[in-house]
């Protein structure tokens, strides 16, 4: 039977990966797209302690693969299709077939962008609507962009496509940034970027691509129409957990419940990450949570 099944290949995973392997347990971690989770949507991480060269989210998810790859342990690149579990049972039932046992399971699937749910959204999707400024920014070279949102992924995806858009607006409902103060005042001293605060999106506009945003004025209830060429949607994420709905503890929010060993409301069962109810999503945190997770799940593995 398997030590530690670990799902998810992002900062949480890759770190559990690599401490449950240094503690001598058996793992196999599974991801169903690619290494680093959200981290490959950032295109510049100054906030890692030790990264003052300040790599993309690409390379940063590269060199943690790496690391974890020497202590022998690889993504397997496969869909996870059911989990069932419970104190006394733990069985991962993968797309193609294979069923694995194992002692214990370290949930680290991530989260998912929270769309706005206006109209036009689903209709112009990849034709003009992102929700990845790194995956999609160069699409829209020397055009109009727009960015939704006034967190630290929305200034930093404006910040990242300023230097590829002639203009870019950023698009917030409140009349002040959430974003870190540095990242703000980068954005405020970036020439072509452009705040339009205290509005809200009403639709997405376009037949076959977007050619603009209605827009509603908070304060006054207006209706502008702001026209962009690309649209850029940054307010939030929505923890992945549709694979363990009605069998772990949730939060309000979504997000999986964990004591300070990051164990769930299954013994045995660890979540880290984004898809944790944690206050602080930041690459730091999630490889902290590997960390604890897969140090617990070693000790419960072995009782």
């Amino acid at each position: 039977m398997l030590d530690v099944a670990i799902i998810g290949a992002g900062p949480a995973g890759l770190t559990a990966a690599l401490y449950a392997a240094r503690g001598g347990a058996s793992v196999r971690l599974f991801e169903e797209l690619f290494p680093g989770g959200q981290i490959v949507k950032t295109h510049r991480v100054e906030n890692y302690p030790g990264m003052s060269d300040g790599p993309d989210g690409y390379e940063l998810a590269a060199r943690f693969e790496k690391h974890t790859a020497q202590f022998g342990v690889t993504a397997e690149y496969t869909a996870v299709k059911q989990l069932i579990l419970s104190d006394s049972q733990k069985e991962i039932i993968l797309s193609s077939g294979e069923t694995i046992e194992t002692k214990t399971v370290i949930l680290a699937m991530g989260a998912s962008p929270r769309p706005l749910g206006i109209p036009g959204e689903k209709e112009l999707l990849n034709h003009g609507i992102s929700y990845c400024a790194t995956c999609d920014g160069a699409f829209f070279r020397g055009r109009t962009a727009s960015v939704i949102g006034g967190g630290d992924t929305a200034i930093s995806d404006a910040l990242y496509l300023s230097k590829l858009c002639k203009k870019v607006y950023v698009i917030h409902r409140r009349d002040e940034l959430r974003a870190s103060a540095i990242l703000a005042d980068a954005a405020k001293n970036t020439e072509n970027i452009e705040f339009v605060f205290n509005s809200i999106p009403e639709e997405f506009l376009g037949e076959k691509n977007l050619s603009g945003i209605r827009l509603r004025n908070t304060k006054t209830g207006e209706l502008s129409v702001l026209e962009t060429d690309g649209a850029f949607i940054a307010v939030g994420i929505i923890p992945r957990t549709d694979l363990v709905q009605g069998q772990i503890k949730l939060a309000p929010n979504g997000s999986i419940e964990t004591d300070e060993h990051m164990e769930t409301s299954v013994k045995g069962v660890f979540a880290a990450g984004d898809i944790r109810n944690t206050p602080l999503r930041q690459v730091v945190m999630a490889c902290a949570d590997g960390a604890v997770a897969a140090s617990y799940a070693i000790e419960a593995g072995r009782q």
